[in-house]
């Protein structure tokens, strides 16, 4: 009888025991839960106090939004480590363990991390800036959004296109909205016969009907080449970044309507064949 007992004892003991384990493990998961869940709702809520107090100043919008996303990623990195030491997992040797890894992670890792070293160089020199139109890494179109590792661009078709950091750094950028001003170049054929200086008031009156082509620089007009079929000029007018699109269009439409109100010839490819006849005997 006193054998049961002492088992009955033992195992009251054992289960009160795993109890108060399970109740306390429980109660740091649910604390941990919570250190995570708020940390990354104050990593949220800083990045956008960040980015509101940052747009009321004359800082670079690239600047501004690579501050706010390294501010929210850098606390929840925090809240991580945070809620790993609730759990009663020894914080200190975790950070050790992850610095020894880092390095081999940063080994295999070299692409993202030149595409981070490539996103410091956009944020400080800004070779562009959000709402740019540029040409880098093989697009061209509208930047919307420079983040760690990536530049967002918006196509002159709307697609959104991805770019790593490191490939605009890596080559060419050409940034069609840094002088505010752009020139559209044309080419206009005419037929050999008709007269180059009445082509030429043709076409500059037909660019004086869009209000959107600049006058200062001025437009200019020049034989550029004598070609197979036609004489063929250079029209370069000059607008606004914003209007290139529509100018480079509509010019087009003007000259050739302008051309055919006044009988201006646009000859189309031919070539002359000559027929030799020879008299046999």
């Amino acid at each position: 009888m006193s054998f049961d007992l002492v088992n009955l004892d033992s195992l009251s003991a054992l289960y009160l025991q795993m109890q108060a384990m399970v109740l306390e493990f429980g109660l740091r998961l649910i604390a941990a839960i919570a250190i995570f869940a708020i940390g990354r709702w104050i990593a949220k809520q800083l990045r956008r106090l960040i980015k509101r107090l940052m747009n009321r100043t004359p800082l670079n919008p690239n600047l501004i939004s690579f501050t706010s996303n390294f501010a929210e990623y850098g606390i929840t990195a925090f809240v991580i480590l945070a809620a790993l030491g609730q759990l009663g997992i020894e914080t200190t040797s975790l950070v050790a363990i992850l610095g020894a890894a880092g390095l081999a992670v940063g080994l295999a890792l070299q692409g993202s991390l030149s595409n981070f070293a490539a996103g410091l160089l956009i944020v400080f020199f800004h070779p562009f800036r959000v709402g740019d139109w540029i040409e880098g890494g093989g697009e061209s179109g509208f930047v919307e959004d420079i983040q760690l590792f990536t530049t967002m661009m918006r196509r002159l078709d709307n697609k959104t296109v991805i770019i790593p950091n490191n490939s605009l750094t890596a080559n060419n950028i050409v940034n069609y909205s840094t002088k505010g001003v752009l020139r559209v170049d044309l080419v206009v054929g005419v037929a050999y016969h008709e007269d180059i200086d009445r082509v030429k008031q043709v076409i500059t009156a037909a660019l004086a009907q869009d209000d959107r082509i600049l006058q200062d620089p001025p437009p200019m007009i020049g034989v550029l080449e004598l070609a197979n079929s036609s004489v063929n000029f250079a029209v370069r007018p000059w607008t606004r970044t914003e209007h290139y699109w529509p100018v480079y269009f509509t010019a087009y439409e003007n000259i050739k309507k302008k051309l055919d109100a006044e009988g201006i010839s646009i000859p189309f490819p031919q070539r002359d064949v000559y027929l030799y006849q020879k008299n046999s005997g």
